[in-house]
């Protein structure tokens, strides 16, 4: 006799956001998971027609291919500038903008600061690989001393190189923002818990509270040239003793 699978005993199910594009991600790449929580949480939530992304210059930039809502591209380093723009122009929608490290933290600066000290009404979903994931695997402002990287092949070195930089902790002291995390997606526990900080993040967003801003720190093992599970140990060996988990700021 053929059993019938209920559906209330099925544990993977099929986000209708998600799309049925294969994805280019590299196998082990965080985007990926990251681009699930999302998008099961849109539809969740009820709001796939109300929701707006901003996808910039990157690995992030192809997300409009994986996730079926409204997207606008920016130019790179501008997403939060966009994504001001469309929250004022419509303030009815749920907006977020989806960046890396090389766009959020290096090029992308001042309009993340000011964003946020600015309070715009908007979401800032930021993933921290520590490289340059699309270009080659260059430095990038998170990339931590001693890590290597196509452009410090010897170990990123202070003195010449600058200091990781801690966005998320400057992020935090600004008064526009109203809610600060850091978060994770390399075990079920980690991406539960990931999945309520995105979630508060829109529900600040409907309430009118400003600025809500979520790290996740995340895995390029192309970039790191490590298989993905070796890139998961060194991620919390390496990465998470300096850029540690949980929220800062939660108003």
């Amino acid at each position: 006799m053929k059993e019938i699978i209920k559906e209330e005993n099925i544990v993977y199910k099929k986000s209708v956001v998600l799309t049925d594009k294969d994805t280019h991600y590299c196998p082990g790449c965080t985007h990926g998971v990251v681009h699930r929580i999302i998008a099961e949480l849109i539809e969740e939530m009820g709001i796939q027609e109300t929701t707006i992304g901003i996808a910039p210059v990157g690995c992030s930039v192809f997300a409009y291919d994986y996730i079926d809502i409204d997207w606008q591209e920016a130019a790179h380093g501008r997403a939060p500038a966009l994504a001001t723009a469309v929250k004022r122009l419509m303030p009815e929608k749920n907006v977020f903008s989806y960046q890396g490290d090389g766009d959020l933290a290096a090029i992308g600066t001042a309009e993340t600061i000011h964003a946020c000290n600015r309070g715009e009404n908007i979401v800032m979903i930021f993933i921290n690989n520590g490289i340059y994931g699309m270009t080659g695997g260059q430095m990038a402002p998170t990339t931590l001393e001693g890590m290597k990287a196509s452009t410090c092949p010897m170990g990123r070195e202070a003195n010449h190189d600058g200091h990781p930089l801690k966005i998320t902790e400057l992020i935090a002291q600004l008064p526009g923002t109203c809610y600060v995390t850091r978060q994770a997606a390399h075990t079920p526990a980690a991406v539960r818990k990931t999945k309520k900080a995105i979630k508060k993040a829109f529900e600040n967003q409907m309430q009118n509270k400003g600025t809500s801003f979520v790290e996740v720190v995340s895995t390029c093992n192309s970039g790191w040239k490590m298989t993905p599970a070796k890139a998961n140990d060194w991620m919390v060996e390496n990465m998470f003793p300096f850029y540690p988990l949980g929220d800062m700021k939660d108003e």
